[in-house]
């Protein structure tokens, strides 16, 4: 099978040539050898990073859940498709199959047609980890809506945002969810963000926790007893392959968030491929990825990349640290996993828990080991590499976005050298430049710059929802006829990649993209708050945390500031979810600013990370006197 599954650095180097050398005659290769179509393309590839517009496989027509579900019917209907691990460890594991999950998709699309859902109708899913939720996106998938799963973690607030921004018309959630030993009212989040969603007609509410919730007559209905009326055959709707499958929202450096948008074909052919290779996965091999759906790297590599290879894939509700930290561990034991792929915050999380609670699981299974969400720090890739993997099993470092769809830079098992904290090399069809701030191309090797790419691949998001001039200077405008990542880079002697963080004002925290910019909002709606600045500092566990620096109204407010904090807190809580409380608060008179107004976020930066030596030219500033001040007070 052309290219499809690379085992050795040779054949790297050989696939990767190709991919750069004829790009069209290398990804119409594997689309037509690995996936069902009902009409092949026209065209393999139309593009141009000016307007910018981007179509892959244009003319063909497909559904991506026959790919992912049905054409494994004939072979390996019996065959575990999604292995859900429940929040209780004494609560039963369950093994749906691939005929199973075909009803299960089937009757859940059902549901949705019944309920008015047609081709290209937004739905919001907001449900915990359970296979509903799973089901709920492959449903959508089959009847041509568009899905937008957002992570049940989200307040009320930002939940509506999204709802409105892609005028959904129906949501599906659940009475609750558990998370470790606590329930989450996931219900009363939804009835609160309702109350400003003017386009929702329906709720379909999943029944997961058993607690009394509010339905609201005539709209809100238990989605079991919609489910067990339906039929198990839904024909799948027949779609184009640039029609839209899901809008994905990111955080970004100004308020609103961007409602990514990932089209059909293209999605589906490299979500399929990256993962056959980043895992070097097996027939038999049971894969399991920690993320929550709610992410892109759940999407990717939670549904529909394992699927589309008729992989076994674990779902685990749970966290890392229930009912202890050995709950990963006992989880791969008890599943015999494969494959791996989870967080640094996670690793360094457990790392820090002593290792009797790694020594007592038999982690023999593990063949391949991956990290995900941020660059992943040296110590936490050592600790991994000799404790989990024990030195045997690869780890892949891999970089990618929301906005890509897919895994962009990693090493292959077995076939890449690894380096710690590197990414190391691009995936096939994948073509990084590094830019020097001038936007000149920086060719040698030992050079870091702005991570950008260079050509299209298949699974890149199109535009934003509703918004493509936004799509335009958010990703096309830095650099000419180039995508910009908005991240930094450095590429080693051999031609290694590392990834050096964000450019702009979007922090990754415990792997979570936040924008600066809503949170501020948050904490400026606090009646005793003038202004505020966000910045990220270096932390153990989560990778970055956030410091706020915070003016008050009344310089002299009496209130206690412990009490001031928590408020502060528990208004970004509300306003954005618990994902982006500050663990510092620092009150100030002043914010460093340029005569144009601007904050400059970079001292701060520089101050919150105990970096005071070289602040770098503050003359600039309309008001220096400030920056001691602060550096006086800092926490």
């Amino acid at each position: 099978m052309s290219n499809y599954h690379i085992k050795h650095l040779e054949e790297y180097y050989q696939v990767y040539r190709k991919s750069v050398n004829a790009p069209e005659q290398f990804w119409e290769e594997i689309a037509e050898e690995h996936f069902l179509w009902y009409k092949k393309w026209d065209k393999v590839l139309d593009w141009d990073f000016t307007t910018p517009e981007v179509r892959w496989f244009e003319g063909a027509k497909l559904n991506i859940t026959v790919n992912c579900i049905d054409r494994h019917l004939t072979t390996n209907a019996s065959k575990t498709a999604i292995l859900f691990e429940p929040n209780a460890p004494d609560e039963a594991a369950q093994h749906i199959t691939y005929q199973q999950l075909h009803d299960r998709v089937c009757q859940f699309a059902n549901v949705l047609k019944a309920k008015g859902i047609t081709k290209g109708d937004r739905v919001c899913i907001y449900l915990p980890m359970i296979p509903e939720l799973a089901i709920a996106t492959l449903a959508c998938a089959r009847i041509g809506a568009i899905h937008s799963v957002v992570f049940a973690g989200f307040s009320a607030t930002a939940l509506a945002t999204r709802i409105n921004d892609s005028d959904c018309k129906m949501v599906i959630t659940s009475d609750g969810s558990y998370r470790g030993a606590k329930t989450i009212d996931l219900k009363g989040i939804v009835d609160d963000a309702l109350e400003e969603c003017p386009c929702v007609s329906t709720v379909l509410v999943a029944q997961r926790i058993h607690s009394n919730v509010d339905m609201k007559s005539g709209r809100d209905e238990w989605l079991q007893p919609l489910l067990d009326a339906a039929a198990t055959v839904c024909v799948p709707e027949v779609m184009d392959a640039e029609d839209p499958l899901f809008i994905l929202y990111t955080s970004g450096s100004t308020g609103m968030p961007k409602g990514m948008v990932h089209t059909t074909a293209g999605y589906m052919v490299y979500a399929a491929y990256t993962f056959k290779n980043v895992f070097q996965y097996k027939q038999n091999d049971v894969y399991w990825c920690t993320a929550d759906i709610g992410w892109i790297t759940g999407h990717s590599y939670i549904v529909y990349g394992p699927l589309a290879n008729g992989a076994t894939t674990l779902m685990f509700e749970g966290v890392p640290s229930y009912p202890d930290f050995g709950r990963f561990w006992s989880i791969v034991e008890k599943h015999k996993v494969n494959q791996f792929y989870t967080a640094p915050t996670a690793i360094r999380a457990l790392a820090k828990e002593g290792l009797e609670l790694v020594e007592k699981y038999d982690l023999s299974s593990l063949k391949v080991l991956g990290s995900v969400g941020e660059p992943i720090n040296e110590e936490a890739w050592h600790w991994y590499n000799d404790n989990i993997g024990k030195k045997q099993s690869p780890i892949v470092d891999t970089w990618w976005q929301t906005e890509t769809g897919g895994i962009m830079i990693t090493p292959i098992p077995f076939a890449t050298p690894t380096k710690p904290t590197y990414a190391t090399l691009p995936f096939p069809g994948v073509q990084p430049a590094l830019m020097d701030e001038a936007g000149k191309e920086l060719k040698d090797n030992q050079v870091s710059g702005r991570l950008c790419i260079k050509f299209p691949w298949p699974s890149m998001a199109r535009t934003i929802w509703g918004n493509h001039q936004r799509y335009k200077e958010t990703y096309f405008s830095a650099f000419e006829n180039t995508y910009f990542t908005g991240d930094g880079a450095l590429r080693d002697e051999v031609g290694y990649y590392r990834i050096t963080g964000r450019v702009d004002d979007v922090i990754i925290v415990s792997g979570h993209n936040l924008g600066t910019a809503p949170i501020e909002d948050a904490i400026n709606e606090h009646p005793a708050v003038a202004e505020s600045a966000i910045v990220g500092f270096p932390h153990d566990i989560k990778g970055n945390a956030l410091y706020g620096y915070v003016i008050l109204k009344d310089v002299g407010e009496s209130r206690n500031h412990d009490n001031l904090r928590k408020e502060i807190n528990q208004i970004i809580t509300e306003h954005v979810g618990p994902i982006a409380k500050l663990d510092k608060i620092q009150f100030t008179n002043g914010l460093p600013k340029t005569r144009s107004g601007k904050i400059m976020r970079r001292i701060l930066r520089k101050i919150a990370c105990n970096e005071t030596r070289n602040l770098g030219d503050t003359s600039t500033l309309l008001n220096p006197e400030v920056v001691q001040s602060i550096m006086d007070n800092v926490l």
